[in-house]
């Protein structure tokens, strides 16, 4: 027996003999995450001491997630977000200097295409939902403004669809636009008051929920990359905290310091000068992008 060969099977030495194996692999990296992996799963093994039925309906349930994957649906990213593992790896993989803003999962509308328009252009393309008004700046971590910032922003509308989900319903590229700022680093467009919407809960994923006794939504939100030379690209929202799932995001992706204040303006005043026809929604947020490096 080979050194790294630690001997029979047992259920005291479970993790040795299965990680022993590995002496061998051709991937270091490989090696690292599998004997972690390894030790963590027969840990939990150890600790629920399933029956063998109970260790049949995971693989069962592992199966049918599997088997719901196609081009354009990914059910095991949905289990890594209900489980907090999308947003625990995007924010290992995103840490900020104090000051700048966090990030938060991308989700899975983004289109790569979207027209880039004029500043204070509205990104409504059917006159549909509650009349927005969205500003602020961006900023480096020392407060100065940034020039050339790319944003490319989209939300779901007052019904909480994405245009790419009702294709024929929307018009292409509703809700969508690309905007670049000035010297001044200033930001602003026109859009509607997003509104919450269930993630995919049709499937597994939604099964687990109900069986947890969880709801699948996800609070009104607005989406935004941000991007400009010598800094890191930003992929976050802006939430309505007085969404009444602000408290319990789905896929947990609502972090304190994306809250942004979203008041009702009565003043037909501003009302006309943005083209409204009454009463609209005006939010101001500023973002700080961490320098690159």
């Amino acid at each position: 027996m080979d050194a790294h060969e630690k001997g029979f099977f047992t259920e005291e030495n479970s993790v040795e003999v299965v990680t022993g194996r590995n002496k061998n692999a051709r991937d270091e990296r490989l090696k690292q995450v599998m004997e972690v992996i390894t030790r963590k799963l027969h840990e939990a093994v150890k600790e629920i001491e399933p029956t063998q039925d109970e260790w049949m309906q995971a693989i069962l349930f592992l199966t049918r997630t599997g088997q719901l994957c196609t081009d354009w649906r990914q059910e095991f990213i949905l289990l890594s977000d209900v489980l907090g593992v999308s947003m625990l790896v995007d924010a290992i993989n995103n840490r900020k200097p104090n000051g700048a803003s966090e990030s938060t999962v991308l989700g899975p509308f983004h289109i790569a295409d979207a027209p880039e328009l004029p500043m204070g252009a509205n990104i409504c393309l059917d006159s549909k939902g509650e009349d927005m008004a969205i500003h602020g700046r961006i900023l480096d971590t020392e407060g100065k403004p940034v020039a050339g910032a790319v944003l490319d922003v989209w939300q779901a509308n007052d019904e909480g669809f994405y245009d790419v989900q009702q294709k024929g319903i929307q018009p292409d590229f509703n809700l969508r636009g690309v905007f670049r700022t000035g010297v001044d680093g200033r930001y602003w467009f026109r859009a509607v008051k997003p509104k919450f919407y269930p993630i995919p809960d049709d499937g597994t994923v939604g099964q687990l929920l109900h069986a947890l006794g969880r709801h699948p939504y996800r609070p009104a939100h607005l989406h935004f990359i941000l991007k400009a030379d010598g800094f890191e690209t930003l992929t976050t929202h802006i939430f309505d905290p007085d969404d009444p799932y602000i408290n319990s995001d789905a896929v947990f992706g609502v972090k304190e310091s994306l809250l942004a204040e979203f008041k009702r303006v009565q003043d037909p005043v501003r009302s006309k000068e943005l083209d409204f026809a009454g009463p609209f929604w005006d939010v101001e947020y500023d973002f700080v992008l961490a320098p690159c490096g």
